[in-house]
């Protein structure tokens, strides 16, 4: 019999469309002004923590919408986002350093929704607006790392040219290095040799001593410094944001010392907070095997080297000298060892590998410790209202005896759990900042196109579709009622599968391709339905006329859908944001909408028709 499907075939339909409603409810529920609490270095949050919570903003008269702890992490919801702003400065300052606090945008999603996996799609920018965060770069450190590497390049330089110096050191309380030599004619060939090496640097005679001179950056030198944090600092930054794995994101330069980040949509924004505002990272020094550690701990410290304590308490003396620092690791991954400790494996560029080889050849039976180094933020401002620089901290995580010589892969062990094995990796993956930075402001903002835009757009949107249902309707009738349900089922199937796509953020050019792949639906429907009034004008039954009209427009649609899946997948492939939005939904539009208006159609007019005997078609 012509126009009958098997009953799979009418299961399939419903069951896929009823998937699609299913993830694309959550987008109905909205989103609440929230925030996330969680522990720093991977720790995960208790109840103590909720109860904290709930007490603090209670005594401060903050009305909380719910508060839960889920997932290691504390969730407070609000009513608006002026509770929420306030909420967030009081638990900034009464909780503890254990733990950071960051503003969300909460799904609102009833609990049975969020069990089964429904979660509404993310927003970008444009769309929703997100989380706001202005960071600021500290450049008295900037400045004093490049005096530090000034320094240590002007001592390897000169034992290379076989100049011999008494002293390479800054100036106390100055941007200024001294270089003593030995000789009088050394000074002079050092300075020479040194001017030729570095053209942007000042070099001014000791008219104290002979046998000295000074060096100190240029104006131009300094804001070459200057450009350098900030423009690594914020391909940094956007890194870590990459291995988040945060869609459509921003990150700007503003002024000479600040970057923006906006964050869209929803996304774990306490864990994103952390991440970017971390200024972790490694060096590796020797540790000094002579030194007596009780007087070192004391202050009687040997020349040459500095105390540290390690993680677990005890002091540990360590040469000045740095064997490898963070800025040589090319890759991190995070694991466990044969005894299921955490550990994290490193691989080091060349010029690092060529570094811990050379050092190690010399060193075997000697111990090496794994200094873990990052900034936290002092909580204070100058007369100004300028954040005062953050606080450097710094601890031995790990000291190990070197059994053999390394190369460009080894790894450390000695950190407390998996998940902040994981951060470190995540950190020193996508590079150690040139400069600590600290988040000196956090705000929610509203979409980048304006509200009244989005409205007007999404307008032009529902009276566009409005006007091609009405003209479906008025001009094939019955049919045409079909494929208005095909249609609204396409855009139930577009919003469920974006939903369900962890990565996937619409945009305004990602509506563009919804729209698009609306019109195509309807192309293909009118194909159809006008190859069915032609088989009926040749004088086939209804029923034969379906089934050929159907059969025959199949190869067209088919054809003509293909060839711009393959266009969306190079879009996808070699675009990047907004292109690479419109290319996802481009392609989800088209796989959907050759489902609902090929066979979605025909189940409901084979639903309808089969197997009766039918005079006149509604078309």
């Amino acid at each position: 019999m012509l126009n009958k499907y098997p009953m799979w075939k009418y299961l399939l339909v419903l069951v896929v469309l009823a998937v699609g409603i299913l993830y694309a409810t959550p987008n109905l529920y909205g989103r609440d002004p929230a925030i996330q609490i969680s522990g720093t270095k991977g720790a995960s949050a208790d109840l103590s923590v909720l109860d904290q919570v709930n007490n603090t903003l209670a005594k401060n008269n903050i009305t909380v919408k719910s508060s839960v702890f889920e997932n290691g992490q504390v969730l407070v919801r609000f009513k608006n986002v002026e509770e929420q702003l306030k909420a967030q400065d009081i638990l900034r300052v009464n909780l503890s350093e254990d733990y950071i606090s960051a503003i969300n945008m909460s799904p609102a999603q009833p609990e049975w929704l969020k069990a089964l996996g429904g979660n509404p799609m993310k927003l970008g920018l444009d769309l929703s607006g997100g989380v706001h965060f202005t960071m600021e770069v500290d450049m008295v450190t900037a400045l004093d790392n490049a005096l530090e590497t000034m320094e240590q390049d002007f001592k390897s330089d000169l034992r290379g040219e076989k100049l011999r110096y008494r002293s390479v050191r800054r100036v106390a309380g100055s941007d200024r290095l001294q270089v003593t030599m030995r000789e009088a004619t050394d000074k002079e060939a050092a300075e020479r040799f040194l001017q030729s090496r570095y053209p942007l640097y000042n070099f001014i005679d000791d008219s104290s001593n002979d046998v000295a001179f000074y060096v100190n950056l240029s104006d131009q030198k300094f804001k070459e410094i200057r450009d350098y944090a900030i423009k690594q600092n914020e391909t940094i930054i956007r890194n870590r944001i990459n291995q988040l794995g945060v869609a459509e994101p921003n990150v700007q330069r503003q002024g000479a010392e600040r970057i923006i980040v906006q964050l869209p949509g929803v996304q774990d924004t306490a864990r994103a907070k952390e991440i970017l505002g971390a200024t972790a990272t490694l060096e590796f020094r020797e540790v000094d095997e002579n030194a007596d550690v009780r007087a070192a701990a004391q202050g009687r410290i040997p020349p040459g080297t500095e105390v540290i304590n390690h993680k677990d308490g005890f002091p540990v003396v360590l040469k000045k000298r740095i064997i490898l620092e963070g800025s040589h690791i090319t890759g991190a991954q995070s694991g466990m060892d044969e005894y299921q400790r955490p550990q994290v494996s490193i691989n080091l560029d060349s010029k690092g590998g060529a570094k811990m080889n050379a050092f190690t050849k010399r060193a075997i039976g000697k111990r090496m410790a794994t200094v873990f180094i990052e900034y936290k933020p002092s909580g204070k401002k100058d007369a100004s209202g300028k954040a005062l620089p953050p606080i450097k901290v710094e601890e031995v995580i790990n000291v190990a005896t070197i059994q053999a010589r390394l190369n460009n892969s080894f790894r450390i062990t000695g950190i407390d759990n998996p998940a902040e094995a994981h951060n470190l990796s995540l950190l020193l993956r996508a590079g150690a900042l040139v400069a600590p930075i600290q988040i000196v402001e956090e705000r929610t903002v509203g979409p980048s196109l304006g509200q009244e835009n989005i409205d007007a757009g999404m307008t032009a949107v529902g009276l566009g579709f409005a006007f091609v249902l009405a003209f479906m309707l008025a001009y094939y009738k019955g049919f045409g009622l079909v494929a208005n349900l095909a249609l609204a089922a396409n855009l139930v199937l577009i919003v469920g599968v974006m939903s369900m796509i962890p990565g996937a953020t619409l945009t305004l050019p990602g509506i563009a391709g919804i729209v698009l792949t609306v019109g195509m639906a309807v192309d293909a429907n009118v194909l159809i339905f006008e190859r069915i009034r032609e088989e009926l004008a040749d004088g086939r039954s209804p029923q034969q006329a379906v089934h050929h009209g159907y059969d025959s427009a199949f190869s067209t649609i088919f054809d003509a859908n293909i060839t711009t899946l393959i266009a969306a997948i190079i879009l996808f492939s070699v675009g990047t944001g907004p292109i690479a939005g419109f290319a996802v939904t481009l392609a989800i539009g088209i796989i959907t909408s050759m489902f609902t208006a090929i066979v979605g159609t025909r189940a409901v007019i084979n639903f309808c028709i089969g197997g009766k005997r039918v005079e006149k078609l509604s078309i």
